[in-house]
């Protein structure tokens, strides 16, 4: 005999319903980790803005969820603010993101050759 299925299982066969979970779901991640780094370190978002050198808004908008997506250059600040590098790896191949500045003060990205994990 076949259990029944739970509501939620019902509901994730939907497909809009189960395209609106995951990227519900996603958004929920990213503000979790944030919120978790942040209160790891004891980071206030008036700090966290100043260190990042982002507007105190976009902290709180990507903390509350209410920003769903983010700039890669504010991502590559955050993530240096609290220490971390942003690494693309493909098999053995990283690369590291990094957002520089010009002579003329224009930012812009760089990709580097990252050392292998070990």
């Amino acid at each position: 005999m076949n259990k029944p299925l739970s509501t939620f299982e019902r509901k994730m066969k939907s497909p809009k319903f189960k395209k609106a979970f995951e990227e519900g779901y996603k958004k929920l991640l990213f503000s979790e980790l944030m919120i978790s780094i942040m209160e790891g370190d004891d980071v206030s978002i008036r700090n966290l803005a100043k260190e990042a050198k982002i507007s105190k808004s976009v902290i709180q908008n990507l903390r509350s969820g209410k920003q769903n997506d983010i700039k890669v250059s504010n991502l590559i600040k955050i993530a240096h603010a609290f220490g971390y590098e942003v690494i693309l790896q493909k098999g053995n191949q990283r690369l590291m993101l990094e957002e520089t500045t010009t002579k003329n003060s224009k930012k812009h990205l760089s990709v580097v050759e990252a050392a292998s994990a070990a």
